[in-house]
């Protein structure tokens, strides 16, 4: 990791912390995940080499986070140099041997670096000194560019599972946005808790997840999707619960209480109970500055039936995105 000089530490993700740094050679701002992928003596488990090379695929899309490199530290092999060299009475210096230290064999993740995200975008339009609407033709633009990096994700057998305005990262000067934190999502399921211990957030967890369905495909990200969507237009979450029930009672309230004429086999869902009756409200005005178009694609990410539910590919083609100039993309 000499390659790099570690400049902040600059969030813990789901799966292990993440620096900011810079690539010595060329200058590069980086983004360092460790990674807390236990290696045994035979290296890099194959499930782990798997995932690895997956991101690496995935990342050739210009709408997920770009994987630029993947540097395994063996934790052992400097001591080991530092020992033979000083048994050969080469001399090695204390402090060269202690360089990384002994400790268990790492795998850091590279990643491209980008300053802000999602989240951080829509409070700069929620807060500060001059709050105002996102334009909608950046609502627009950006849930395109989420569709399209979520469609080659899925394309690809890939769930990212924990989408999030603060897994999507946005590059402001070339209005672009990219799907990070793609984690090691494939042997992982869905993170309880994030790697500190943190609470992780459920506003965007699909009902299907938060009941307990022991099976769930590609509607489990559109349904984030959904939630993304219309916090772009709202400024604030759509569905903020604090707790499992709490979340689905959020939805309950907005969306009516699902019945099994909507969602065969929700009443089957392992955590499915009794909940109050709730008729569903209109959509439409849980958005207000949202046109019928947007309305209309909104209420097809939020189906209670996962199978029901728009897939990204679809959504693309939605009239919602008719007065987008698709050539850029």
């Amino acid at each position: 990791m000499e390659k790099y000089e570690k400049l902040e530490k600059v969030g813990e993700g789901t799966y292990g912390k993440v620096y900011k740094a810079k690539d010595k050679a060329t200058g590069q701002l980086v983004a360092l995940k460790k990674t807390r992928l236990e290696m045994d003596e035979e290296g890099v488990p194959p499930t782990a080499l798997r995932e690895v090379s997956l991101l690496q695929l995935l990342s050739q899309s210009l709408y997920v986070v770009r994987l630029l490199s993947v540097e395994h530290v063996d934790g052992g092999s400097k001591r080991k140099a530092a020992a033979a060299a000083a048994a050969e009475g080469a001399g090695a210096g204390e402090g060269h041997g202690g360089a990384v230290g002994g400790g268990k064999p790492m795998l850091y993740l590279v990643f491209e670096y980008l300053d802000t995200d999602l989240k951080k975008f829509i409070d700069s339009h929620r807060k500060g000194p001059n709050p105002r609407p996102v334009p909608a033709a950046t609502v627009q633009n950006f849930l395109y560019q989420l569709l399209k990096g979520v469609a080659h994700c899925h394309s690809h057998g890939v769930l990212h599972r924990d989408l999030k305005p603060q897994n999507l990262l946005v590059d402001k000067e070339k209005g672009i946005l990219k799907i990070a934190d793609l984690g090691l999502g494939r042997a992982f399921t869905v993170p309880l808790k994030s790697y500190t211990h943190e609470v992780v957030t459920l506003w965007y967890r699909a009902p299907e997840v938060l009941l307990g369905s022991a099976h769930y495909s590609i509607g489990v990200d559109m349904w984030s999707v959904g939630c993304i969507f219309a916090e772009m237009v709202r400024r604030q979450a759509l569905f903020p619960g604090d707790s499992e029930f709490q979340q689905l009672l959020h939805i309950f309230r907005l969306l009516g209480t699902p019945t099994e004429k909507q969602w065969p086999g929700v009443t089957t869902l392992r955590d499915w109970h009794v909940y109050p009756q709730w008729e569903p409200q209109n959509l439409a005005r849980a958005v207000p500055s949202l046109g019928p178009d947007g309305v209309d694609l909104l209420s097809k990410m939020l189906k209670y039936d996962p199978a029901e539910r728009i897939s990204a590919k679809a959504a693309l083609d939605h009239p919602f995105f008719d007065s987008l100039d698709k050539s850029q993309f």
